[in-house]
């Protein structure tokens, strides 16, 4: 019977355990959204994770969201890098970059000479965006033609050849939380009447095809992918999200890729679209992901419903999590007043159970 603590195999990795640390933007990439020492010290500090999945990173300027988020399009920031993946190897362990493409969640101020973000459909999000003059409301964005999917679809590609050229162990596709990729799976957002819209398979396919573009590049079985059927965050919602992420986990459980990083969400009526939920579509490593406590995890895991767990906000404040797990210790409180920019405060200063291993990273 599995437990948090017990090693599993995924794709053609064998981890020590099932705490996997969940991307978390930081908002800490130096000049160019290149990452820097100050960010190889803080995942080098986690690396007793099962596996790290790094924060969302975008695969192209126009993808760019907030500020001072990495990018994997240029050569400076597969540098930067390089210098993260050595430190989270030397540590010994594994870590998978995070694709990403914010999509209308943007702002002409982080857009390449101030150019409407783009999204499936002109849809106007609600709420505002952070911008580096501060808040401002969200624009009208531009509808992608159809031809400029292609080339979004050529820059995962290119993104994934990046990561590899900067040393992860294999990419998650972030097709969650109101993103450009989620934009395209859920109707609220999603207008089209072409290739790309109206049917769940048409829906569906800009997801399927991001995927089939980066297995030649990786291997299915260096491949995750992040999905988030019930999360309104970023305005975003879907009619019939149990059929249109069933048709999407089927379809990408085809292709043989190594997880399926879940955010699960409690809805307001009808079946919980939960990992248990979705289990029955998807063969290959089934990661919750959503506000889990060490027993709520271990009882997940020895139902068979999911083989791993994803932390996020316990990982950033304890960055020894698996240990602390081991010895039933108390965790740290995180300050959310340093979650988003900053320097080493709330980033890098967390206390360790054994100090010398804070040394050691």
């Amino acid at each position: 019977m599995a437990n948090i603590l017990t090693p599993i195999r995924m794709g053609p990795y064998d981890l020590p355990n099932r705490v996997i640390m969940s991307p978390m933007t930081r908002n800490r990439a130096g000049k160019g959204n290149v990452p820097g020492a100050i960010n190889a010290s803080y995942y080098a500090q986690r690396s007793s994770a099962g596996l790290i999945v790094s924060e969302a990173t975008q695969i192209s300027p126009q993808g760019v969201g907030y500020p001072n988020t990495p990018g994997i399009h240029s050569v400076e920031q597969v540098e930067g890098w390089k210098l993260v993946t050595s430190a989270v190897h030397a540590a010994g362990c594994r870590i998978f970059l995070q694709l990403w493409h914010v999509g209308r969640i943007s702002h002409p101020s982080l857009q390449p000479d101030g150019a409407l973000p783009v999204a499936p459909s002109a849809v106007q999000p609600a709420g505002q965006a952070w911008t580096p003059e501060g808040m401002k409301p969200f624009v009208t964005p531009r509808a992608l033609e159809f031809s400029e999917i292609a080339q979004i679809v050529e820059q995962y590609g290119a993104a994934a050849a990046n990561a590899k050229a900067a040393g992860f162990d294999g990419v998650e596709i972030h097709g969650a939380n109101g993103y450009l990729i989620d934009q395209f799976l859920r109707d609220k957002t999603n207008r089209r009447t072409d290739a790309y819209g109206g049917s769940i398979p048409n829906r569906a396919r800009f997801l399927i095809e991001i995927a089939e573009a980066l297995v030649p590049v990786w291997g299915g079985e260096r491949i995750g992918v992040r999905l988030s059927p019930l999360n309104p965050f970023n305005d975003i919602a879907d009619s019939t999200p149990a059929e249109t992420f069933a048709y999407a986990i089927d379809q990408l459980s085809s292709l043989h890729l190594t997880f399926l990083d879940l955010v699960e969400d409690k809805p307001l009526e009808g079946p919980a679209l939960d990992a248990r939920y979705f289990r029955r579509w998807w063969q290959q490593v089934l990661i919750a992901n959503r506000g889990y406590d060490l027993a709520r995890a271990n009882a997940l895991l020895a139902s068979g419903a999911a083989d791993a767990v994803a932390f996020g906000v316990p990982f950033l404040a304890n960055p020894d999590l698996p240990e602390r797990f081991r010895r039933g210790a108390s965790l740290n409180e995180p300050d959310r007043s340093t979650f988003y920019g900053g320097g080493e405060a709330g980033y890098t200063d967390y206390p360790f159970l054994n100090p010398e291993v804070a040394a050691a990273t």
